[in-house]
């Protein structure tokens, strides 16, 4: 099995506000970034819809060792309340629609997370947050159709 590394971060002015993610995928001599900006969104749902964005790139079951420093992520994974939330159809979660399109894609890999405190030096990670930070200032934002939805 392939092994990458991936480390995401999400930004949002505001939250809810203009938002964005930024991923670093690393594999061997490989480097990918991704980012994309939303016009009305949450910090929490960028951060986790990093995670999500950067998994879906994989073409192939991986061994993934993600760094982020959202607790809300880690916390929810890794403490199994995800898990719990799915059995009851995320009854009054938030970010549900999000929830189950990780879960689908966590399912095909073997993921780890490592918590990292944000803004602390780390390369990749500063990277990710100024990738987001970006994303969100883009003139070319997109809709976060689920969340605006979610609203009315």
């Amino acid at each position: 099995m392939n092994k990458v590394v991936i480390y995401t971060d999400g930004a949002a002015k505001g939250n809810p506000g203009v938002g964005g993610y930024g991923v670093v995928m690393l594999y061997g001599n490989y480097r990918k970034e991704l980012s994309m900006g939303y016009r009305l969104t949450t910090n929490n749902r960028m951060e986790l819809l990093a995670v999500i964005i950067g998994l879906e790139m994989l073409l192939r079951p991986c061994e993934v060792t993600i760094y982020t420093d959202s607790q809300y992520v880690v916390n929810s994974v890794e403490k199994k309340w995800v898990f719990t939330w799915e059995k009851n159809d995320f009854k009054a979660k938030k970010n549900p629609d999000l929830w189950a399109r990780f879960l689908k894609v966590y399912r095909t890999h073997v993921v780890k997370f490592i918590w990292i405190r944000g803004h602390s030096n780390i390369k990749e990670n500063e990277r990710c947050d100024q990738l987001a930070v970006q994303a969100s200032q883009s003139t070319d934002l997109q809709e976060d159709i689920f969340y605006v939805n979610s609203k009315d």
